[in-house]
C-alpha cells in the first residue's frame, strides 16, 4: 500500500511512518491540513491515516478535498476525540473507519489492510482474475494452479494492475505507487520497464498470455 500519514504529532507520525514502511508500504507524511491537501492534489495513494486534530484546522477538511475532487483515498481517521458526534461525522462524509488514540499499531495495520481491501477488491481474501489468483493475506500468486514467485514490488505492481484492470495507466503513475515521492528525482523510468518485463515474462511463461499492453506515449494497460 502507498500511505499519507497526516499527524501533527511527530513522534506518532514517525513511528507509524517506520512501522508500515518496515511492514513493507510506501509512506508519506505531513503535520498540517495544508501540507495534507498539497500532497493529495499532487500525488495519489491506497489510504490516508488522517488526524483530525491539525494546528491550522480539522482533519475533516481533508475528506471534504476527497470528496469534491472525486479521489477515492482510504480514509482511517485517529483522534484523541472519543466522540460519537466526531465519529458520526468523519464516517458520514466519507471516512473509512474511525480509531481512538491510544490504539496498538497492529490494530492500525489490520484496520487499514481490511478498509483497503474492502473499497478496492471487496470482502474476499482472494482475488480471482481470469487465471490469475493472488492470496491476499499470504500475498500469494498461483496461476492455472501454481504458484509464481514475485518480488514484493512485482507483486504490489501486479494488484495495482488488477485494481485498475483495462485502464490504461501511466508509467509516472505506477512509478509514484510503487515508490513514492522519491520518483520526483528520478532520471529515467529503466526501473519500472524491468519489474514490467520480469512481471510479464512470469505471467507469460505461466499462462501463454501477455495480460499487459504497452501503450505507446502513454503507459500500460491490464487486460
Amino acid at each position: 500500500m502507498k500511505l499519507l500519514i497526516v499527524e501533527d504529532e511527530q513522534g506518532l507520525r514517525e513511528n507509524i511512518e517506520k512501522y508500515f514502511t518496515e511492514e513493507g508500504s510506501i509512506c508519506e507524511s505531513c503535520g498540517t491540513l495544508k501540507s495534507a491537501v498539497q500532497k493529495l492534489a499532487l500525488y495519489r495513494y491506497d489510504c490516508v491515516v488522517l488526524d483530525i486534530n491539525l494546528p491550522d484546522g480539522e482533519g475533516f477538511a481533508v475528506l471534504d478535498y476527497l470528496r469534491s475532487n472525486d479521489k477515492n483515498e482510504c480514509v482511517l481517521i485517529i483522534s484523541a476525540r472519543n466522540s460519537l458526534d466526531d465519529k458520526l461525522k468523519g464516517l458520514s462524509i466519507g471516512a473509512d473507519d474511525y480509531i481512538t488514540k491510544p490504539f496498538h499499531l497492529a490494530e492500525l495495520k489490520a484496520r487499514l489492510i481490511a478498509v483497503f481491501r474492502r473499497k478496492t477488491f471487496g470482502t474476499n481474501n482472494v482475488l480471482n482474475y481470469k487465471e490469475i489468483v493472488v492470496d491476499l493475506s499470504g500475498r500469494t500468486v498461483d496461476v492455472n494452479g501454481k504458484a509464481i514467485l514475485l518480488t514484493r514490488k512485482e507483486y504490489d505492481m501486479l494488484l495495482y494492475f488488477i485494481a485498475n484492470k483495462n485502464k490504461v495507466v501511466s508509467r509516472n503513475a505506477i512509478a509514484e505507487h510503487l515508490w513514492g515521492d522519491d520518483m520526483d528525482t528520478a532520471d529515467s523510468f529503466d526501473f519500472i520497464y524491468t519489474h514490467i518485463k520480469n512481471l510479464r515474462k512470469k505471467l507469460m511463461d505461466s499462462t501463454q498470455k501477455d495480460f499487459i499492453t504497452s501503450v505507446y506515449g502513454v503507459g500500460y494497460k491490464f487486460s
